[in-house]
Parts: C-alpha cells; structure tokens; sequence
C-alpha cells in the first residue's frame, strides 16, 4: 500500500456552519487557522449547532482578510461581518465550557435570528490563546481550542469510510447510504491507510506538522444530518452502534491536537511517528 498522505483540508469558520476546504492551511497551537473562531448562541447564550438546527448546514460562511466573514444562506442577502472590538464582551456556554467571547455587531445578530426564525446572536473568540482549555484528561497544561466540540483538530481517513460504508450497505437501511465525509466534520482526511488504522497511531506528522492523537471521537446526531439539505435520517448512528460502540461512545475519526506550528498542504505525507 501507498504511504498515507493528506488528501483534503476543511475550516469551519463559524461553528456547526458549512466547511470551507483550502488547499493549504496554517496550524495554530489551538487549530487550524480560521477554525470555528466564530459561533451562534441563542438568548440564553448557549451554543447552537446543528444539533438544534439542522439550517445551519446549508449556511456559508467564507474567511475574509482580517478574520471577518461573508456570510451566505438560501433565500436571505449575504452580509459582510467584520471582526468585532472589545467593547461588548460577554460570556457564553459551550458544552460544559463558559467562555468569553465578542459579540458581533448587531446587524449579524438580526440576520441570524432571520434565518433561523428565533433570536440569536454571533460572537467572535478574540484570544484563542486564553480562552479555552483542552479537557486536562486529554492535554497538556496550556494546550487550548477554539469552538471546536473538544480538541483542536479532527482527523478522519478515507478507508474507514469505505469499511463503513460497506457495512451500511450490508445493514438495515442501506438506502441511506454510501455516506460522504461531510457527514463527520473533519479538519483533515488522510488516504492511503487501511481501514481503522487511525485506531492505533499515538504520534503522527502531517509534513512537517507533528501531532499528538489523544481520543477517538465519540459521534452525535449531527452525522445523521445531510449537509446539503439539513435532511436527517438515522445512518451512520445505527452501525456505529452496532460495530464502533465503546461504552456510549459511537466511534469515528480521531482528535488531535498540535505539537507545533507550520502550514499543512494536500498531497503532503502523513508519518505515523508512535
């Protein structure tokens, strides 16, 4: 078999939103460059994801110079959101997290509750350096992430997908596959390994970004969730569960978090290093 090799890079600028893949992208000590800096919370302040509303798939938002974004959605005028100031800090909850953030200017907070039918709001993690922290079960003191659910990257593989997508195919409900990679919400996808590899590499380097691989990735509904159509069904959950079950975990794809700096590419080599 061919060495692994990083076949395709994914930036969700603002969380639960559709991906943006670059060719090339830096890696920050907190993620990918531009990675789920932005997020939508509700009245209360909490996180929404597609786990509450499925719309924010077909959502774009696309980086600008500067950290801004431009935000696009079915039926709705794009808006141009620019990277607010410090003169309205707040604090939200994401997950079991409460974090400081910005919030945007109340033109994003208008066209979000629009969209989505309910008052919402944007706001900005201005210092990702700070803000955060990586569960210390998994991480070093003073590793950090941004909006992402746990960790700052998320590798999936190619041949896992296939060895799932097969048994999907040989499960009960076939129609709903073959499943693209979309569905899992990757960073990084690497080709070229055989399937489940991914299960046993402690170390790896993409070019000459080397990695710490800390936990599986326990899966939730938003898998289910078709990317183009914010349509559900109940695949991939259903054979996770029946073949990739650790405890209430449904396993698919691996966390990571960066033990330096540089600029991944595609095509680079990906080296299993422990």
């Amino acid at each position: 078999m061919a060495s692994p090799v990083l076949r395709s890079v994914h930036v969700y600028p603002v969380k639960s939103l559709a991906a943006h893949t670059s060719g090339e992208v830096a890696v920050e000590p907190w993620g990918l460059d531009g990675d789920r800096r932005w997020m939508v919370v509700d009245k209360a302040s909490r996180a929404i994801t597609q786990r509450q509303q499925p719309f924010l798939a077909r959502i774009s938002a696309v980086l600008l110079a500067g950290g801004g974004i431009a935000l696009d959605a079915p039926g709705h005028p794009p808006l141009r959101v620019d990277v607010p100031g410090p003169e309205n800090m707040i604090s939200v909850e994401l997950h079991r997290d409460t974090v400081t953030v910005a919030e945007a200017a109340a033109e994003a907070h208008l066209w979000f509750s629009e969209v989505l039918g309910s008052e919402t709001r944007l706001v900005h993690l201005d210092d990702p350096a700070r803000r955060r922290p990586v569960d210390p079960a998994f991480a070093r003191p003073g590793d950090m992430v941004s909006f992402a659910d746990g960790y700052p990257l998320l590798l999936t593989t190619t041949a896992s997908l296939d060895a799932l997508n097969d048994l999907i195919a040989a499960g009960d409900r076939p129609h709903e596959g073959p499943l693209p990679m979309d569905r899992f919400r990757p960073n990084v996808v690497v080709g070229a390994t055989e399937a489940w590899a991914e299960d046993g590499w402690r170390r790896i380097a993409i070019g000459d970004v080397p990695f710490s691989v800390v936990k599986p990735c326990g899966r939730c509904v938003i898998t289910t969730t078709d990317q183009r159509t914010a349509e559900r069904g109940r695949e991939p959950l259903l054979t996770l569960a029946r073949h990739r079950r650790t405890g209430n975990q449904l396993l698919f794809g691996q966390n990571l978090i960066p033990d330096g700096t540089g600029t991944i590419r595609a095509g680079d080599p990906v080296t299993i290093l422990d």
